[in-house]
């Protein structure tokens, strides 16, 4: 009797369309490429059991940390294109990373193929309880009157919530001071004592603030108000026409993986986007869902040109050059 390793070789010989026929036939991976505990971590775990009914096999999240996203896409961008590792991608990795740092060792467009966007969590400006402003307004006028006097915080420099200060900072004239952290996490402390003026933040981070006093949320960089917060305005309607802030997620996979094997994939995503458990889980959280279009791979490649132009336009305006 022929042995495993015979049996595996064997396999590897068959034509392609004849293995991606069986897929899946084992577990799936799904690469988180942040810590535990995070934003990104939480989306990924309540993905992975929806995506698991649809694809009849579990879907494990590994979490690989490291350098904003970069490690994990690298070692991702060499993965077997066989489906069975897939990419939790946001705005780092896929669109900020490789518009502000040179020599990356990947290039999303090049090496990743895309299955479709699951969720945004927007973006909002939070300010300690002592800050005289009650509206967006207000601190327009109290940075303007003073610039470079208010400080604002963000999870790091070329970081999504950087760029959405930027872009505040240019559609208002506020000249708010930014201060980088290492993340939303890190900055929340310094907020609450009042050490930095305001922050910039994912809603799932700043609202259990808001409502315990400590801070206040002055607006959000949704298109419409979010139903956990009705009380916050979004910044559109304070003024900020066309202002949008936040953190995406969609799912990747290596580019060159077979176009049988990726539609099982994108399915199950569709499937997990339009799930209302996952839907409630997630709006809970303050996040918005991908649109039925986002959530396939055409329409997060158009979501993911978009994003990459937008991001472009707000690094250069920031100063942000490759390095």
């Amino acid at each position: 009797m022929p042995s495993r390793r015979a049996l595996l070789a064997l396999a590897t010989l068959l034509p392609a369309t004849a293995r991606a026929a069986s897929f899946p036939d084992r577990p799936v991976r799904l690469i988180v490429p942040f810590a535990p505990g995070g934003n990104a971590d939480t989306v990924g775990r309540v993905l992975a059991p929806r995506l698991a009914d649809v694809l009849g096999q579990p879907v494990v999240v590994e979490n690989r940390a490291g350098a904003g996203g970069n490690v994990a896409a690298t070692a991702f961008a060499r993965a077997r294109p066989d489906g069975y590792s897939i990419f939790l991608g946001s705005n780092g990795p896929l669109t900020v990373n490789p518009t502000i740092q040179a020599n990356l060792g990947y290039e999303p467009s090049r090496d990743f193929a895309p299955l479709g966007l699951a969720v945004r969590t927007p973006n909002v400006l939070a300010v300690h309880k002592s800050v005289p402003a009650r509206t967006l307004q207000e601190l327009i006028a109290l940075g303007k009157a003073a610039p470079g006097s208010i400080s604002v915080g963000s999870s790091g420099t070329g970081s999504t919530s950087h760029l959405a200060i930027e872009s505040f900072n240019a559609m208002t004239g506020a000249a708010l001071q930014h201060v980088p952290y290492g993340s939303g996490g890190a900055m929340s402390p310094d907020l609450i004592a009042g050490n930095v003026q305001c922050g910039v933040t994912e809603i799932s981070t700043a609202l259990p603030l808001h409502r315990d006093g400590a801070v206040r949320i002055l607006g959000v960089g949704s298109a419409r108000r979010l139903a956990v917060a009705p009380d916050v305005p979004t910044m559109e309607e304070q003024g900020l026409t066309g202002y949008r802030a936040a953190a995406f997620l969609g799912l990747v996979v290596p580019a060159g993986t077979p176009a049988e094997v990726m539609a099982p994939l994108a399915a199950a995503l569709a499937a997990a986007v339009a799930d209302p458990p996952s839907r409630k889980r997630f709006e809970d959280m303050g996040s918005e869902m991908a649109s039925p279009e986002e959530a396939t791979p055409a329409g997060f490649a158009a979501f993911l040109v978009r994003e990459t132009a937008w991001t472009r336009e707000v690094a250069g305006r920031a100063g942000l050059r490759p390095s």
